[in-house]
């Protein structure tokens, strides 16, 4: 029997009724093809037309008229806050770091080389384990690349 497939991806605010759930962590949220399994133990295959990524509240949209709701993964956090938010979002960005940007803290993936260098600019840090959904990239096109790609 083959996999139900998932060629279209329903965006946030333009779907009801998912019938399942498929929890990711951010990486896990950067795919084009990959073999899935939902919350309830069903497994689907993505097969996108270019690789997406994906956001908390996203759907798949599988070939069998089901809608299964993307959730972001909780995932190990470094939680960032200071008196100056605006200069520690600059180097974190000028590092290329995926960031969280809230009104009062920033969120990172745990990177021991930036977690010293924010310590020595003065930042609080704080292990935390929640989901992780930063800001998308330039001009609105979702996620950039690291200088590794």
């Amino acid at each position: 029997m083959s996999l139900p497939n998932c060629h279209d991806i329903r965006t946030r605010g333009h779907w009801t009724g998912a019938a399942d759930q498929c929890t990711l962590t951010y990486d896990e949220r950067f795919l084009r093809r990959k073999r899935l399994t939902t919350a309830d133990g069903a497994d689907f295959l993505v097969d996108l037309p270019q690789t997406t990524s994906l956001n908390q509240g996203d759907a798949f949209a599988l070939s069998d008229g089901r809608l299964i709701e993307v959730v972001a993964a909780d995932e190990d956090l470094l939680e960032i806050t200071g008196p100056d938010l605006v200069r520690l979002a600059w180097h974190i960005g000028n590092r290329h770091m995926p960031c969280q940007i809230e009104a009062a803290r920033l969120l990172i993936q745990r990177d021991h080389v930036i977690q010293d260098m924010l310590q020595k600019l003065g930042a609080t840090l704080r292990e935390v384990s929640e989901p992780f959904t930063p800001e998308g990239g330039a001009y609105g096109h979702g996620r950039t690349h690291s200088h590794a790609h």
